[in-house]
């Protein structure tokens, strides 16, 4: 998951207040609850020492969210007495959280908004193809494109004059299938999706497919399923597609952990991946972190660290920190600076589920990174 959209959180200073709110039921129940979680939540702010504009902001942001627009929840971060981001939660939080902090709360959003990739879908035929970006928070278009028209269609006949005609709508199948090819790739370099699905005509999908750069290719999948007329998408190819996302993030995953367990801290000889607090700090002050694995039931995501002003400005001990410079840093959680430090350089992160009972936690307190480039240990 990349967090450049959070970019506006750390364009300005704290403390911020950060809510994760249920738009609960769309009836009169359920708007009866919604206000009662308006009130607890800004309750809890005011408790925790919010100020009174912030509070005010964070209650017009939440009465106005509804479950008709946002079935899942939204969660929202203030600060200075303004709301300065709202983001659609794609599973809804199990309890309301609410509170006033240095930074903002981040690591319930990496859960509820969901780690599945971003993934452009084009629907194909002979003539041309549309495109959509699918994401957790819904779909929008991307974009078509159309190629030669005719000649389409192949005809029946043997005749010789007939076999050249096929001959030329095979040539423009082809010509439409490298001009859809062009098309895609520009539309997928264009929204930064992670993910391509190809979807429609079974003789051009693959021709595409073949014509597509390889590292467009890569990341390409095909279903048989639905096509590009309309009315031809159905549950199966909504089930596909959402199965082709869950796949990717899994593939992720797994060769971020095959990494992590290759190239984790053990011995004196030079790594690839750190865990623990310590070693993740002296990290991120560096800018070495190129992949962040939080595991959310870790023991150390709410670890004391101390940050100044700069997101490389972190330390494990108060006196560390005014060491880089900075003269007043703030106590906050370690998954919280990790995670400013993440957003502000552009690494990515992901989520690993809780090991088994039986099995050995990973990372170790529920925090590791791969590194951007080799670690040396320090000598002890």
């Amino acid at each position: 998951m990349q967090l450049s959209f959070l970019a506006p959180l750390f364009d300005r200073p704290g403390p911020w207040a950060t809510v994760y709110f249920d738009a609960a039921q769309n009836d009169e129940a359920g708007a009866k609850r919604r206000e009662l979680s308006v009130r607890e939540a800004c309750r809890t702010l005011e408790e925790e020492g919010a100020d009174t504009a912030t509070v005010q902001a964070v209650r017009e942001a939440l009465t106005d969210i509804g479950p008709a627009e946002d079935p899942a929840g939204r969660v929202v971060f203030a600060a200075g007495g303004e709301v300065v981001l709202s983001h659609r939660l794609s599973r809804s939080p199990q309890s309301q959280i609410a509170c006033w902090a240095a930074l903002p709360r981040l690591t319930p959003l990496l859960e509820l908004a969901g780690q599945d990739p971003d993934c452009l879908v084009a629907y194909i035929d002979r003539t041309g193809a549309d495109f959509q970006l699918r994401g957790d928070t819904g779909a929008q278009d991307a974009g078509q494109t159309e190629g030669r028209q005719w000649p389409v269609h192949r005809t029946a006949s043997s005749d010789w004059s007939e076999r050249h005609f096929q001959l030329k709508v095979e040539n423009t199948w082809e010509h439409n299938a490298g001009e859809i090819a062009e098309t895609l790739t520009s539309a997928y370099e264009e929204c930064g999706a992670d993910l391509v699905v190809l979807v429609g005509d079974p003789r051009e999908r693959p021709a595409v497919h073949e014509k597509l750069p390889e590292a467009v290719r890569e990341v390409t999948v095909e279903t048989e399923h639905g096509g590009r007329a309309a009315g031809s998408s159905s549950p199966v190819l909504e089930e596909a597609i959402e199965r082709a996302r869950r796949q990717y993030t899994r593939h992720r995953l797994d060769e971020a952990l095959d990494r992590f367990h290759a190239g984790r801290v053990g011995t004196d000889r030079p790594t690839d991946a750190v865990e623990g607090v310590p070693a993740l700090v002296e990290a991120a002050r560096e800018h070495r972190i190129d992949t962040l694995l939080i595991r959310p039931d870790g023991p150390e995501l709410g670890r004391e660290t101390w940050v100044g002003d700069e997101p490389d400005q972190l330390a494990v001990r108060r006196t560390d920190a005014r060491s880089l410079g900075e003269d007043a840093p703030i106590p906050v959680r370690a998954d919280d600076a990790l995670l400013r430090s993440a957003a502000v350089t552009a690494a990515d992160v992901l989520i690993v589920p809780p090991s088994d009972e039986d099995g050995p936690d990973v990372p170790a307190g529920g925090l590791g990174a791969l590194l951007r480039w080799t670690y040396e240990p320090t000598p002890a």
